[in-house]
């Protein structure tokens, strides 16, 4: 078992590197934390809630000696809606299509079924190396994740594989990150970039404006209702008559549930939750875009999204 652990210098040559990697793991395993911590800069949303990722975002690591494309699937997971069998599709394609998978496993919690499903999952992808990734390592003593390395070395060997790496990291802590690029780089193809130096997600401005609505919606809201939100941007317009050196963004988005009943929890006390959700996605955007926005929100019911396949077309599903 080779578990990497300090800085190995990479031999210096000359030819350019370039091609995807996905994580993938159980729901929260940090996978959207490290797509972060490797680009530096916030791409994918991160919610302390499971399945918050539903879109395919594409972080981009920009190196001398190679471009790494991070692609963040949603967490692999035992269907129960229609949602969520579409969801399981979108990760089998990404699989297939990826030069190196890499397998995120919290250190500070046991290999449990969860883990198993996907592992069996990825010994049926032959061709494509696989790289187990120990997240979230700032969490544990030593003796824990070793024997979480030990458990997953073990794990690979039941199931007839063998991982190209295992790598403890922390994302937070910004311990071995860079080794885990360092790593994951010489498995990449060679090839010239394929995306513009200052480009860092490909993913459309639109999608990633309603996903920060939707993590700002997430944040304390109760434990029911996290599947149940989704966020539309209907439009995003430059205000007209405005001076060249001051111009402002008009955002107008909808934030879809699934009851009536749960109109209240979004909504607020006198509409301050809603407030409150407008403010934070707007520092973000704002941040994202680098212009002023004026963001227009509204809570709208969209009786049983998750399992009706004409509402998850018109939601972009």
């Amino acid at each position: 078992m080779s578990v990497r652990t300090q800085s190995s210098e990479q031999p210096a040559e000359a030819t350019h590197r370039a091609g995807f990697a996905c994580f993938v793991g159980r729901p929260n395993a940090g996978k959207s934390t490290l797509t972060n911590a490797l680009v530096g800069t916030k791409v994918a949303i991160t919610s302390n809630r499971p399945q918050t990722t539903r879109h395919t975002v594409r972080g981009i690591v920009h190196r001398p000696d190679a471009q790494l494309i991070l692609v963040d699937t949603p967490g692999l997971h035992k269907p129960r809606t229609l949602l969520g069998e579409r969801l399981n599709d979108v990760v089998r394609t990404t699989w297939a299509e990826v030069d190196v998978i890499g397998f995120c496993l919290p250190a500070n919690e046991k290999l449990g079924p969860g883990d198993r499903f996907i592992a069996k999952e990825l010994a049926g992808i032959k061709r494509t190396p696989k790289v187990a990734v120990v997240t979230k390592t700032d969490l544990v003593d030593s003796k824990t994740l070793a024997e979480q390395l030990i458990a997953i070395d073990q794990l690979g060997k039941e199931l007839g594989f063998e991982w190209a790496e295992i790598v403890p990291v922390s994302a937070v802590g910004d311990q071995q990150v860079q080794l885990l690029a360092d790593l994951l780089v010489p498995m990449l193809p060679e090839s010239p970039p394929l995306y513009p130096e200052g480009d860092l997600t490909d993913e459309p401005e639109q999608v990633m404006v309603a996903e920060l609505i939707r993590e700002a919606a997430l944040e304390g809201v109760r434990d029911e209702l996290p599947h149940s939100i989704a966020v539309v941007v209907e439009e995003m317009l430059p205000r007209e008559d405005r001076p060249a050196d001051k111009p402002l963004l008009d955002i107008h988005a909808n934030i879809y549930i699934e009851r009536n009943s749960q109109k209240g929890i979004i909504i607020g006390p006198q509409g301050k939750r809603l407030k409150d959700v407008g403010i934070k996605s707007r520092k973000q955007i704002e941040a994202l875009l680098g212009t002023a926005v004026f963001l227009d929100l509204h809570v709208k019911v969209a009786k049983d999204w998750q399992r009706d396949p004409k509402q998850l077309r018109k939601l972009g599903f």
